[in-house]
């Protein structure tokens, strides 16, 4: 039974990991904030790997549209296999790992204290060799993730950056927004109790893309990743705009494409985006809270629960976590164990 996997438990855990993040990890967060103030940090280097490197992506939309910060995603093999690692100058140097254990990770937050760079680290593991580097720890507190495929660190991750961003802004109305995730997670995953009839249709599919524009360009790296992860699919994630600067003429007819675009400043764009795609024959499936996109697609994956668009990466994810899990299941993969897959990937 598919309810009896890891992979389930922890999908269904994360509207209370997410709950108790933002109440226990609010003080550090805003003690953080209070730290880049004083020290009039001008950017974030945001060093990761896998999934967490999908909320460094995040991280480069929310605390750059909102905070006015430049972020960057980190080069570890400069710090470690080169050791040639670049001046890190005033910058705050985030290192996000659930594990906290990879030595090129840790290795990019040890040069940076070591060059007097401001510190923190977003880890489910409090004493993990990242936290001992880092100035600030914020604790996932997700409990231990067995499945090797991350799910609900990788929504606590985001909802860490979003707490951060909030916290900087010091704006009231952005914290009672962030509050109301949790609510609006467990709606979400209520309204797909349908999706073990949804994948049917795609038991065959081999390959797909996933397109994400602005905010939800991370949702769609990580959809694509837990395809991969789970199902041994051929994905790749793209921005509707690089996706048409030449990805598109491998479109032909019943190619599939999943569609991120809950309500935003680029619905417009992908709407049209999504038209064109029809006229190549394309397969739609699209995770929304828009009617006419929903209307658009073969396979509509409908976010009940409208966010501000900042959050909204909180509850596109989950379809795609879903859809990934119950896809492995329709091909007898075992979902809490990928081939070739361990918890923890170190890496140089």
């Amino acid at each position: 039974m598919i309810e009896g996997t890891y992979t389930y438990r922890e999908i269904h855990e994360q509207p209370e990991v997410l709950a108790g993040l933002l109440e226990r990890e609010l003080p550090t967060v805003r003690a953080l904030a209070g730290a880049i103030r004083q020290r009039q940090i001008s950017h974030v280097v945001v060093a990761a790997r896998g999934t967490s490197d999908n909320v460094g992506r995040y991280a480069q939309y929310l605390l750059g549209a909102v905070n006015g910060l430049l972020v960057a995603l980190a080069t570890p093999s400069l710090f470690t296999i080169y050791r040639r690692p670049p001046r890190l100058g005033n910058a705050l140097v985030l290192g996000i790992s659930q594990s906290g254990k990879s030595p090129d990770i840790v290795g990019v937050v040890a040069e940076a204290r070591r060059q007097g760079a401001l510190t923190a680290a977003i880890t489910n593991v409090p004493d993990s060799d990242l936290a001992l580097q880092s100035d600030f720890v914020i604790n996932l507190g997700a409990g231990e993730e067995r499945a090797v495929a991350a799910t609900k660190t990788y929504t606590a991750q985001l909802a860490a950056i979003a707490l951060l961003s909030s916290s900087l802004s010091d704006d009231a109305t952005m914290l009672t927004a962030l509050q109301g995730v949790p609510q609006a997670v467990a709606a979400t995953l209520s309204a797909h109790n349908d999706m073990a009839q949804v994948v049917q249709r795609y038991r065959y599919m081999r390959e797909c893309v996933v397109i994400g524009r602005g905010y939800n360009y991370a949702t769609a790296f990580e959809v694509a990743l837990k395809l991969k992860e789970l199902t041994y699919t051929i994905v790749e994630p793209y921005s509707s705009a690089d996706f048409l600067h030449g990805p598109l003429a491998m479109v032909e007819g019943g190619f599939p494409v999943i569609v991120v675009a809950p309500t935003c400043l680029p619905l417009t764009e992908l709407r049209d985006f999504t038209r064109a795609l029809l006229d190549r024959g394309a397969e739609v499936l699209t995770i929304s809270d828009d009617t006419e996109m929903l209307a658009l697609a073969h396979t509509p994956l409908r976010l009940p629960h409208p966010l501000p668009e900042w959050l909204s990466p909180l509850t596109a994810v989950l379809p795609g976590q879903l859809f990934a899990l119950h896809l492995s299941q329709t091909r007898h993969h075992d979902p809490d164990h990928p081939r070739g897959l361990h918890k923890v990937t170190e890496t140089l």
